[in-house]
């Protein structure tokens, strides 16, 4: 079966309509996609599907042959799209078509400008037309009157809930034989509860960092259980490290979860979220150091077990666990032993706890603020006598 499908790929598409992309595909489907919009986002096209994108320039150049290869019904249906003030849908629809002519089915993955698009390939090709039905196009279409002829002209409705097939019939009149309900797919081989020992590192993504170092150990110790949460980015540093294609370079990028930069209360659930932090500093190619990673104060005042280097200063406050910089065999075994041991990460985490209260309260900026005052204060004494000698 070939199934051309109208979708928006504005960021990629939306992932719970790849996931059923994507089992259309496993039963054998060959997935033709003809996006209204583009642009790459978290769930994009595999390589096997065809993707028609179009510009605006091929889809206005297009028009006049289009017209002259079916003149009368390129008419007929320019008036109908004038009088639904439906252009762009109109004129995709005929861009389309030369491919759509090539399915089987059309399938609009919503019931509003795919749609649409979708309604005009019908017309022009002929082919069977389905669309699913969600919810916004039930209330805020963007388009009524379109809305109400396309879901006459299809040739099968699916829709997410009964609710909206119910609504489908009172308030559009569709023909209850053309409804079918079909709920949201959700992989729940993947999507499960699963025991995880979670391994948190939040830096930028600069060299000196570690990610490489964290990566490789997790690697070597190959417990599918063991996942690593991701917090930063790129940042301003010159000396970067690819992280999400190391990851695949790996073979772990089923266990490394990306959350990009975090701040404030998120910042603060992943924190509490984690079984251990990580942070494996080391000095990098240009020769820079670390001061204290702040980050490794915030994970220890959340009573957190961390593992980190014997890099500068951080083993004059981190009392357990560190090990040597670059040493992957080392980081692996440490991570194994706190993996293995819920009382070390307790015992290990309370006493981060008292560390940080110690070393990190607020009481550091407050002693910040007060050399500041005594600075200040000194100025102001030395500079009236400067003042006076020079009026002197």
């Amino acid at each position: 079966m070939r199934i051309g499908v109208i979708a928006s790929m504005k960021n990629g598409l939306e992932h719970f309509v790849y996931r059923e992309l994507t089992i259309f595909d496993g039963q054998g489907a060959q997935i033709s996609l003809f996006p209204t919009k583009f642009s790459q986002g978290s769930y994009n096209a595999p390589d096997r599907w065809t993707l028609h994108r179009w510009n605006l320039w091929a889809v206005i150049l297009m028009q006049p042959i289009l017209f002259f290869g079916s003149p009368l019904l390129y008419l007929r249906l320019l008036r109908e799209a004038i009088e639904t003030k439906a252009y762009v849908d109109f004129a995709l629809a005929w861009y389309f078509s030369r491919w759509i002519a090539d399915v089987d089915v059309i399938y609009a993955t919503f019931g509003d400008h795919k749609l649409f698009i979708g309604y005009f390939c019908k017309k022009i090709t002929g082919k069977p037309l389905a669309v699913t039905i969600h919810a916004y196009e039930l209330y805020t279409n963007p388009n009524p009157t379109l809305f109400a002829r396309a879901m006459v002209a299809c040739d099968q409705v699916i829709t997410v809930t009964e609710y909206n097939r119910e609504r489908l019939q009172q308030n559009f009149g569709v023909n209850p034989a053309k409804i079918e309900v079909v709920r949201i797919s959700v992989d729940t081989q993947d999507y499960r509860p699963q025991a995880k020992f979670i391994l948190l590192i939040v830096a930028s993504f600069a060299e000196r960092k570690g990610h490489e170092i964290l990566f490789r150990a997790v690697k070597q110790l190959n417990q599918p259980d063991i996942e690593i949460w991701v917090v930063g980015d790129r940042g301003t540093e010159n000396l970067t490290v690819d992280v999400e294609a190391l990851a695949v370079d790996l073979g772990i990028k089923s266990q490394v979860a990306f959350f990009g930069k975090l701040s404030g209360n998120a910042l603060k659930a992943v924190y509490q979220a984690c079984d251990v932090f990580c942070l494996p500093c080391h000095t990098d190619s240009d020769g820079v150091n670390e001061g204290f990673p702040t980050v490794i104060a915030e994970a220890m005042a959340f009573a957190k077990p961390v593992i980190s280097t014997r890099h500068v200063e951080i083993p004059r406050v981190l009392e357990e666990v560190l090990v040597d910089e670059n040493d992957v065999d080392g980081l692996a075994s440490a991570i194994h032993a706190l993996r293995e041991s819920a009382q070390l990460r307790r015992v290990l985490g309370e006493n981060n706890r008292v560390i940080s209260e110690r070393l990190f309260s607020a009481r550091n900026a407050e002693r910040s603020a007060r050399i500041l005052s005594r600075l200040t204060q000194s100025s102001s004494e030395t500079a009236i006598p400067d003042l006076q000698r020079e009026m002197s």
